[in-house]
């Protein structure tokens, strides 16, 4: 076999439909399968998605509600207590680390410390914002607390 002497299956090739050439071509004289006329007969007609043949969509008959603001931050947060848990005395906590060892949901790009809890080892705590209290956590068990 060589690919000049490929050819498809036979009787899986249909040769095209020609609509509107006539009623003897079998394929409609002017209905073409489009029915008697109207919209959707006619070459680009048809509707928009979610038009309702003129009747106010639902989309304009319910109020608005709300805004999103566009330029707000989100934070992925973590307690200091899951920091006690799930790192060992010594050892550098990033956002990096943390996505690692799953304890974040998603891909969040800043995080914040939050003070819950307690902490008796020493780490370094690398995070773009601390609450007051995560920070004297950190700090008084002899770690670090770095704003990135």
């Amino acid at each position: 076999m060589k690919l000049n002497e490929l050819h498809p299956t036979k009787g899986s090739v249909h040769s095209k439909k020609r609509v509107g050439r006539g009623y003897g071509s079998g394929h409609g004289g002017h209905e073409s399968g489009r029915g008697n006329g109207g919209q959707n007969s006619r070459s680009g007609g048809g509707t928009r998605p979610g038009y309702e043949g003129g009747q106010t969509p639902i989309w304009m008959r319910f109020p608005k509600r709300g805004f999103r603001n566009f330029t707000r931050i989100d934070y992925a947060w973590i307690n200091v207590d899951t920091l006690a848990e799930r790192f060992e005395a010594g050892e550098e906590v990033t956002l990096e680390t943390l996505l690692e060892k799953r304890l974040l949901k998603g891909r969040p790009k800043r995080l914040k410390v939050l003070g819950r809890g307690d902490l008796d080892k020493a780490l370094t705590v690398r995070a773009h914002r601390f609450t007051e209290e995560a920070r004297k956590k950190i700090e008084s068990a002899g770690g670090k607390a770095e704003v990135v």
